[in-house]
């Protein structure tokens, strides 16, 4: 038998919530849940512009979908596509994009999933007849959807 003691290695201390362990770069880890950095003060970060142009860009892909879906279906199936379209888009964003996702997933998944929405209402748009109105759109979308990713990622 061994005389050295039955020791087992100790889990390191985990972080406080709300609080991140600083890199050796100087900079902060940035938050487990996604959310905005504290200040000093401990208040979030202000909105940025693109942060509220995307904001809007959602709320008016969301609003496409049922103005699509309640006037080109026929009468039984137009209740259904204008309460059921943006309802899915609601769910995917709340699973995969907003900030309190369900799902953490790979920012590549959370930009297919944005693009998948933008690009559904951009569709949208087209059918109904409004090429230039969809096409302005996806232009607006997506561009805001690129800067705010890319302002996430940094």
């Amino acid at each position: 038998m061994s005389d050295t003691p039955n020791v087992t290695p100790a889990r390191p201390a985990e972080p406080a919530p709300g609080t991140r362990a600083p890199l050796t770069d100087g900079k902060a880890a940035p938050l487990a849940d996604g959310k905005a950095p504290p200040l000093a003060d401990g208040k979030a970060a202000p909105l940025a512009a693109i942060d509220i142009i995307a904001f809007i860009c959602e709320i008016f892909a969301f609003g496409t979908l049922a103005l699509w879906g309640f006037t080109m279906w026929p009468f039984p199936w137009n209740i259904v596509a204008g309460i059921g379209a943006p309802v899915i888009a609601i769910l995917l964003w709340a699973l995969f994009v907003s900030p309190r996702a369900v799902f953490a997933v790979h920012p590549f998944v959370r930009a297919v999933v944005e693009l998948l929405v933008y690009v559904s209402a951009t569709a949208a748009w087209w059918s109904m007849g409004n090429a230039w109105i969809g096409l302005a759109f996806g232009v607006v979308a997506v561009t805001a959807g690129v800067v705010a990713g890319r302002r996430r990622l940094s």
